[in-house]
């Protein structure tokens, strides 16, 4: 076998078949004996894997992997006091000053760079939701050896019995609530390792460091039961969803980077399940309230995470709902403490104020504020066009001919994650139920997809559709929907033959 050990500028890279790629300059001098590269198939896209991040990642897969193996033999006990002890140490303070003061650190040095922080501040709410959420998966049964179907026969039977999956990885954003969410696979027989987005990857180590080791410690699991990649580089996530040893790759973040990292992932032969792109949209019909609207519009755009609302089609027959839409845009930025932001359609800019479009105000970006015309128009093959906002409340408004036009539109241009219809018919939304192509349908606000809130069960990810639907399961993955299916024959007849 010969080893790749150096790359040249322009060197060909054959993908997909028949097509190439060449090696740019910067690759070829950054390219060193040992590192790896990954050739993804579809884009041809080269990526670089450095000899040091290969060994971290491999190191941290490889005891999640040596750890499943020992989990066999631990008890639902065991895994029950790790809950509990990991709760613990997140409400003592005494243990979290350390994970405090190691996410304001976190938090300061991604306010310098411009980064945004929506999702990196590790608040009280998120604390008592990581909190919450552990409780959670420690007063839930074990799934791990429970029967799913026996089918006896004449001097025999058989048993469908739940076993754990494996080692499971996650790649996710800055996000340190998801970082204790994660852990939910051990409820079911796995194990899990984990890179973290490198804005908050010190307060992942402090989380380690204070709670979370010493909670494995504890309850005597098997070291590397969780285990994080200690690494900064993006091409960690890479190198981790590129070792066959994984049974499962959980990516979440923003919708390029979980599909580049799931087709690593599949390319290495390893199951996928992507969380990335979201957006929800909202669709007004013809018998919608308008204050029933209006408060819709105003609760669904109570913070930026993936359900929250992204775009609102209001159909031609009742523009004069179009009021209600600004009015519950503007009272989510006064509840903030900020100003809305709005993108309209040619066909709905006769039904907005001609102020919006020439009043500049303060818009809340990442980098801060940012003096911007309070609406802009907008194309209409933009509807889909996800808006990463801060503080200030940001959305799309199209007016439609119909529903079925709004319908056509939602399942050709959005990611296909969430979607409501405001209108009491009953008829109505069961016709929108059975043409919209999303795994979340609702008839109110949006922000109701999600999996602790709506299921009571923490959430390790909410899938879209815009790979396709998912086979075999629903968009929200939890702890104990990680497993797989194992056959098991019991004999009493001991003539028994073929």
């Amino acid at each position: 076998m010969t080893l790749l050990d150096a790359l040249t500028p322009n060197m060909p890279i054959p993908y997909g078949g028949n097509q190439v790629a060449y090696v740019s300059d910067e690759l070829a001098n950054a390219f060193k004996s040992g590192d790896r590269l990954v050739v993804l198939q579809d884009t041809g896209e080269l990526l670089h894997i450095p000899a040091s991040v290969w060994s971290v990642a491999s190191g941290a897969v490889g005891r999640a992997a040596g750890a499943f193996s020992a989990m066999g033999s631990t008890t639902d006990e065991q895994v029950t006091t790790f809950y509990n002890e990991f709760a613990a140490r997140l409400t003592d303070d005494t243990s979290f000053v350390g994970i405090r003061a190691a996410n304001e650190k976190d938090v300061a040095a991604a306010r310098a760079c411009g980064k945004s922080t929506t999702r990196l501040v590790l608040s009280d709410t998120m604390r008592s939701d990581m909190i919450a959420g552990l409780d959670g998966w420690a007063k839930t049964p074990s799934v791990s050896g429970s029967v799913v179907e026996k089918v006896d026969h004449d001097g025999w039977s058989v048993h469908l019995v739940q076993a754990g999956l494996g080692a499971v990885g996650f790649v996710f954003e800055g996000r340190p609530n998801v970082f204790a969410d994660a852990t939910g696979v051990l409820r079911a027989g796995n194990t899990v390792v984990f890179r973290i987005g490198s804005d908050a990857l010190g307060t992942a180590r402090a989380i380690v460091e204070h709670a979370l080791d010493p909670a494995i410690e504890a309850a005597g699991l098997p070291e590397g039961a969780v285990s994080l990649v200690d690494s900064p580089a993006r091409s960690a996530g890479w190198a981790m969803f590129s070792n066959s040893q994984l049974s499962l790759a959980v990516a979440r973040g923003s919708g390029a980077a979980v599909a580049q990292l799931g087709s690593v992932a599949r390319q290495a032969g390893i199951p996928v399940s992507l969380h990335g792109t979201g957006g929800a949209w909202i669709v007004v019909g013809p018998d919608a309230d308008p204050d029933r609207l209006r408060r819709v519009v105003q609760h669904s755009l109570d913070r930026k995470v993936c359900n929250t609302l992204n775009t609102v089609c209001v159909v031609n027959e009742r523009t004069d709902l179009v009021p209600a839409v600004l009015d519950g845009l503007e009272s989510a930025a006064k509840a903030l403490g900020t100003n809305p932001k709005l993108h309209v359609t040619d066909a709905a800019r006769p039904y907005v104020p001609g102020a919006w479009f020439t009043t500049l105000l303060p818009i809340n970006r990442a980098e801060g504020d940012v003096v911007e015309p309070k609406a802009d128009p907008i194309a209409d093959d933009r509807l889909g066009h996800e808006w990463e906002w801060e503080q200030s409340p940001e959305m799309t408004l199209a007016v439609v001919e119909n529903i079925d036009e709004a319908i056509a539109l939602f399942n050709a241009q959005s990611p296909r994650f969430a979607a409501c219809l405001v209108d009491p018919d009953i008829g109505r939304q069961e016709r929108f139920f059975a043409a919209i192509d999303s795994p979340f349908v609702g008839d109110g606000f949006t922000r109701w997809v999600d999996g602790q809130y709506a299921l009571n069960r923490p959430e390790l990810g909410l899938s879209n559709w815009q790979f396709g639907r998912l086979f075999a399961r629903g968009g929200v993955l939890s702890g104990d929907s990680v497993f797989t299916v194992r056959t098991r024959a019991t004999q009493t007849d001991p003539e028994l033959h073929r």
